[in-house]
């Protein structure tokens, strides 16, 4: 990673402001990054001060814009962070804005993880125009640590490995609303079969993170599938993300199930389940792996958001520091955590 950063005060533009994005600027700020522009299309947060959105003591003086164009052409930045959800064809647009700007760029868009399969043409185009104005495009959050690095790192410890499962759990009160209703909340069934359940070629988080397991361990794909199945209410329950009481019969959400075989003999096998529920239910992921040793790893999380923005955050160094282009982590070091500012983790001019 040879690129130099300009400066020692980073800049950042945060686009996408709801939930993640207000946690993200918050980090950011707590950080030491100076944030100099925020977008967002969401008319009930247009004009408002950024500080009063991340619940600091004073304003910051930086307003939230809809106009994107209007925001990078005034204000320099060394970091851009697309905080919005979607598939990597429906976020196109929004990408090529940064970068068209020369503006390194970190998505939270999980299909953007590892893209090269699901939407290579578009992977290929943000690459290629990356390359053309010097910065660098990535995406991470919590499947860059916890469905990735650490699952490589314990595969260090294996002589042969036969086969990787993991088992995944999100609690959908947790983020915002566009991604409770991308996983069928709140859905009639024929509601669900219609936007979600024929789609089982549609990538969900767990399909292209299991890409990026196989090629952070030098595997290559044979063949992937997918699954797409509701989790149907048994009893009526109060969702406050999706502000509403979801009767018996109706979705909570889903639960995707991805199978990978590979041409190397090892088949990788998730299973993610993302519904709303008490706002206490644990964040859960159980990872084993299979072969001449077996390794089992358990972890219980109040958070998923705060750690995927965390992570989001600590990657950014790195993001600044790396060759132009579309970068995918899976070829990366695993995240750092950093205690100071974040520029202090640059080179020198």
């Amino acid at each position: 990673m040879d690129k130099k950063a300009e400066q020692h005060t980073i800049r950042a533009i945060q686009y996408g402001c709801g939930k993640m994005g207000c946690l993200i600027m918050k980090y950011l700020y707590e950080k030491g990054v100076e944030i100099v522009g925020a977008i967002d299309n969401n008319s009930e947060l247009i004009g408002k001060d950024i500080g009063d959105l991340i619940g600091v003591e004073q304003k910051l003086g930086i307003t939230i814009h809809n106009d994107p164009e209007e925001v990078f052409t005034a204000n320099p930045a060394d970091i851009c962070i697309v905080a919005i959800n979607g598939l990597l064809t429906e976020i196109y647009p929004l990408l090529t804005i940064p970068l068209k700007y020369g503006v390194n760029t970190i998505t939270t868009c999980s299909e953007a993880v590892f893209p090269w399969t699901t939407s290579p043409e578009f992977a290929k185009r943000l690459d290629a125009l990356a390359k053309k104005n010097y910065c660098t495009l990535t995406a991470s959050g919590y499947q860059d640590i916890f469905w990735g690095h650490l699952i490589t790192t314990l595969a260090g410890g294996s002589q042969k490995i036969n086969a990787i499962g993991g088992t995944t759990f999100y609690n959908l009160e947790e983020y915002g609303l566009s991604m409770a209703q991308s996983c069928g909340a709140g859905f009639t069934i024929d509601e669900f079969n219609k936007k979600i359940g024929q789609n089982n070629l549609l990538p969900s988080p767990i399909w292209n993170a299991a890409e990026w397991l196989a090629a952070s361990l030098g595997w290559t794909v044979k063949n992937i599938s997918q699954k797409l199945v509701p989790i149907i209410a048994d009893q009526s329950t109060i969702s406050s993300v999706l502000n509403k009481t979801i009767p018996p019969g109706d979705c909570l959400g889903l639960t995707a199930s991805i199978n990978l075989e590979t041409n190397d003999g090892p088949v990788i096998q998730i299973q993610h389940s993302s519904q709303v529920s008490n706002p206490q239910v644990l964040n859960i992921s159980e990872w084993i792996i299979r072969g001449e040793s077996n390794t089992r790893l358990q972890l219980e999380q109040i958070s998923t958001i705060k750690t995927a923005c965390a992570t989001i955050v600590n990657r950014i160094p790195e993001v600044m520091m790396a060759n132009p282009g579309y970068m995918t982590t899976h070829n990366w070091p695993y995240v750092s955590y950093h205690e100071h500012p974040l520029a202090n983790y640059l080179p020198l001019k």
